[in-house]
């Protein structure tokens, strides 16, 4: 993993949903990194809502500067309608409503564009993405020469020794739904020889959105981004019963991945492969011998993660 000894760039790409936002507040927490940009892809949100949260937080907390652009590409497989509206909802909270916004920082490139001339234009940068990878992959068949500036990927994505958590009529539940989403474009990025650590459905699955996590949280409240955490994560709690599981902590742990936190995150390099088509379309899944090395997160150690969001949030 990367040692960061100073601010190291960094590009935001996320797909809106709740846990994409409380990564987003986590990110303006870590004082080591600089935000360089984000971008939204229009995955698990409605992108005009996400749009409006994004600019919201960043002025919120002191990042209004933070240019910020959106993505124009759709998906094979669609989110389901009411997990992509929850970007409305966390926008009507009273902070949220409240809270003034400049679309000066809005650019007028798509996000896949945008990311590969901010990094051609940036010292080389480490790319975070909570959503589905397709910005970062066109951004790469567009302009290859972005490459050569990228550090790593974070990537949260995939479930490789664990079920999936996608559960279509035309799909067997074996692939997470970041990588379901462009089955394509995840198996590409996988391909593509960069260094990604893959943060799936393997290490998530150790860190629920529970009362017990909910209420520690609730103890700081007096913090406003605690105040506004707790409320956006208790949107959660009964935001998917028909799939049977709950809501856990995707792309905070892959969030998490940047504080170095390197005895709280276990990671196991091994070959992977992406199917492309049905009925595993978005799997991640072993393939010893032809696969493509991946460092993939195995274990995440529940204590030591949720004291650090607490800490974090305690600004």
């Amino acid at each position: 993993m990367t040692k960061v000894n100073q601010k190291t760039p960094i590009i935001f790409d996320h797909d809106g949903g709740v846990d994409d936002l409380l990564s987003l507040m986590l990110l303006l927490t870590m004082d080591h990194i600089e935000l360089i940009g984000v971008t939204i892809t229009p995955a698990d949100c409605f992108l005009s809502d996400a749009t409006v949260s994004t600019l919201k937080l960043l002025a919120m907390f002191d990042h209004a500067h933070v240019p910020v652009a959106q993505g124009q590409i759709q998906g094979s497989n669609p989110f389901p309608a009411d997990w992509r509206a929850q970007p409305k909802i966390c926008n009507a909270f009273p902070d949220m409503l409240n809270q003034p916004y400049s679309t000066d920082n809005l650019s007028a490139l798509p996000a896949d564009e945008f990311i590969a001339q901010t990094l051609i234009a940036s010292e080389p940068a480490r790319v975070l993405m909570t959503g589905p990878c397709t910005n970062l992959v066109f951004a790469l068949e567009r302009f290859p020469e972005c490459r050569e500036k990228i550090i790593d990927i974070v990537w949260m994505g995939g479930a490789v020794d664990v079920p999936g958590n996608v559960a279509m009529h035309n799909h067997n539940k074996s692939a997470e739904w970041n990588a379901f989403w462009d089955p394509l474009a995840s198996a590409k990025l996988i391909e593509s020889g960069l260094t990604v650590y893959l943060v799936g459905l393997d290490a998530t699955n150790h860190l629920p959105v529970n009362i017990d996590f909910l209420t520690e949280l609730a103890k700081q409240r007096n913090y406003p981004m605690s105040a506004l955490a707790g409320q956006f994560w208790a949107t959660t709690i009964n935001t998917i019963p028909s799939y049977e599981f709950t809501y856990f902590m995707w792309d905070v742990l892959a969030t998490s991945v940047l504080a170095n936190l390197s005895e709280a995150i276990t990671f196991e390099k091994m070959e992977l492969a992406v199917a492309i088509t049905e009925p595993n379309a978005g799997q991640t899944y072993r393939q010893v011998g032809s696969g493509c090395w991946i460092d993939v997160a195995t274990f995440a150690d529940k204590d030591a993660i949720l004291n650090y969001i607490l800490q974090q949030f305690r600004r």
